[in-house]
């Protein structure tokens, strides 16, 4: 019998590898939102505190992704015979939208108060703490995709997005306090800066809804995967081509079906063999396969 659905075990050390990396970008997160905050209001700074509103925002895609894990890891039932997979997908879209409501909020508000300026320019602790910020959540962002990439995790690797646009929206904040400070008439800079960060927030919210809306939508496997899928059936014993394979995403895998060409002269027993040989190679060799269906068809050529 094959495998196609992962082993309790392989669950579990999923969940386990999700919330640990998860749960290590919540803490750096809450960290980096109350010095990012704290600066921002005592230094003076609205860009530093727009960027401390994006770090918090983290944290609850952060909570979203602990919370979720366990209902989109858990097994196959008899409701869902295909798995909870699709909960991942509807929680990464969530990330995308608190995203754009973030960038909205922040843009909003900056260009509300743009004339105001500063009667005072921001202190170098708002400077101070964009510099960390940019540090340690890029170090994040690395930590959270190289997880996410070896899970197949989509909701990790928008996650880790999440983080990366928070360490680049932290350069615009950086260099518009720095420009305020050292500059004190030009205080409306500080505003743009947090008008520049929304725009950093609003790209990688894209990405990620348009991501997930793939995975909604059944989307195909890239061209690379389509052309291996090909490539290992056409080189087993019994298979004469193959055509018309078609695949969907579903979670951190593809399901997928396609029609394989045999000699019109064997056995039933003799293609149900071959059906499951490409079944058995295909999830073998590529780990992006989950599951198979095959149909054998006559090769009346």
């Amino acid at each position: 019998m094959i495998k196609t659905k992962p082993h309790h075990s392989d669950q579990a050390s999923l969940c386990s590898a999700i919330r640990r990396v998860t749960l290590g970008g919540l803490v750096v997160n809450l960290a980096l939102s109350g010095l990012k905050l704290a600066s921002g209001v005592f230094g003076g700074s609205q860009a530093m505190v727009a960027d401390a509103i994006h770090s918090l925002s983290d944290s609850v895609t952060d909570v979203a992704i602990l919370f979720g894990v366990r209902f989109w890891s858990a097994p196959p039932d008899e409701r869902h015979p295909y798995g909870h997979w699709r909960i991942e997908t509807l929680i990464t879209t969530a990330i995308g939208l608190v995203l754009i409501a973030v960038a909205v909020g922040i843009s909003v508000n900056s260009l509300q108060t743009i004339k105001e300026g500063h009667i005072n320019p921001p202190a170098w602790i708002a400077f101070y703490a964009a510099i960390a910020s940019l540090i340690t959540k890029e170090l994040l962002y690395q930590w959270t995709a190289r997880t996410g990439r070896r899970l197949n995790s989509s909701a990790v690797v928008a996650n880790a997005w999440h983080h990366r646009s928070d360490a680049m929206s932290s350069i615009p904040a950086a260099i518009a306090i720095l420009t305020a400070r050292l500059k004190p008439e030009w205080g409306f800079v500080d505003h743009i800066g947090a008008i520049a960060v929304s725009g950093f927030v609003l790209h990688a919210a894209w990405g990620i809804i348009r991501s997930a809306t793939g995975d909604l939508t059944d989307e195909a496997a890239p061209d690379a995967l389509l052309q291996q899928i090909r490539a290992i059936c056409q080189h087993l014993a019994g298979v004469s081509s193959v055509h018309a394979v078609r695949t969907r995403k579903v979670g951190p895998g593809y399901h997928l079906d396609l029609h394989v060409l045999v000699n019109p002269d064997f056995s039933v027993r003799q293609g149900h063999d071959i059906a499951t040989a490409v079944k058995h190679r295909l999830i073998e060799q590529l780990p992006a396969v989950r599951d198979v269906i095959v149909h054998i068809e006559p090769d009346d050529e």
